[in-house]
């Protein structure tokens, strides 16, 4: 057997909101380490642009998530098939399964209280659910839990005050789940990362993130960036490739879940300053809006004494 692991973010260009990225691993036999999943688990789920018929969607979560009902889109696929019941009942629960840290890490955000009840927006299909499953089962293929980091703005602009550089925050992140996969069963480890902005060279930050394992680049171009990590228990490769979310179902189930837990989240934070302001109007938290959004809130944060730098990221 072989490990298959997907790694991608949604919430780095924002200046409102946090930071989640997401791994999502598959442990299934080695013939299959470079198949395409879609066609391998065509009966149980299907691409965006596919028709409508009972399965699930996994896909890009800018494809999935476009459009009026985006976010019962990412729910029905998410709370429907990958996330467990007990799990998904609200956010509280759905932090600790797939981000055992976070809750202590979010509860210093003024905005976060964590009593959403889920679901939010779609009713999970059972039968989409089955197909899905029996899918899996029939190709052999073994799902762990999701493991995400979610970076508050507190912590993002303490990295950008240590470091000078936004990457660095992204680097930061891919290490702790790199670090949660590190007790995965002495199997051949694949990592597909959806590339870092215009970055090829990766050598230094995964020697840092694997101090115990020998980094050998292998190809560091615009296409592909792909390494080797010698002396680990197992073999590991890491490539990051550009658009990866599109080209790796598992890569695809990690963007759809950083897009569903960030718009839970950036729900949170809406909510509190609407119940501060009513009438206020909500945001995504993307540059040219959350200009706006911050002059709309300046006098709550200055009636509560809350300090811009702890929900304005300084890049």
């Amino acid at each position: 057997m072989a490990w298959l692991v997907g790694i991608d973010e949604a919430g780095y260009g924002p200046n409102l909101g946090p930071l989640v990225m997401t791994a999502a691993a598959c442990r299934l036999p080695p013939e299959y380490a470079t198949a395409d999943l879609w066609e391998l688990l065509r009966q149980g789920a299907r691409r965006q642009h596919e028709a409508d018929d009972g399965r699930l969607v996994v896909d890009d979560s800018k494809r999935v998530y476009a459009g009026a009902r985006g976010l019962s889109r990412l729910e029905a696929t998410l709370l429907g098939g990958v996330v467990p019941a007990e799990a998904g009942r609200d956010l509280r629960r759905l932090l600790r399964w797939a981000s055992p840290r976070a809750w202590t890490q979010l509860r210093r955000e003024p905005w976060f209280g964590g009593g959403r009840r889920l679901p939010a927006a779609a009713e999970p299909s059972p039968s989409a659910a089955h197909r899905w499953h029996a899918a899996c089962r029939q190709a052999g293929i073994d799902w762990l839990p999701l493991r995400s980091v979610v970076v508050g703005t507190s912590r993002f602009n303490a990295l950008l005050d240590r470091w000078r550089s936004k990457a660095v925050v992204l680097a930061d992140a891919l290490t702790d789940l790199l670090h949660a996969l590190a007790d995965l069963a002495d199997e051949p480890v694949t990592v597909i990362v959806d590339k870092h902005g215009g970055r090829h060279q990766y050598t230094a930050m995964l020697q840092h993130a694997l101090p115990a394992g020998r980094v050998l680049p292998l190809r560091e171009t615009p296409a592909r960036s792909e390494y080797r990590i010698a002396g680990l228990r197992q073999p590991w490769r890491i490539i990051f490739q550009p658009g990866a979310d599109a080209a790796h179902l598992p890569v695809a189930l990690a963007s759809m879940f950083s897009k569903y837990l960030r718009e839970l989240l950036m729900d949170e934070f809406n909510r509190f300053w609407q119940d501060q302001l009513p009438g206020l109007r909500p945001t995504a938290g993307y540059p040219a809006d959350a200009v706006r959004f911050l002059e709309d809130i300046r006098p709550v944060l200055r009636r509560l004494g809350i300090a811009e730098e702890t929900i304005w990221r300084k890049r």
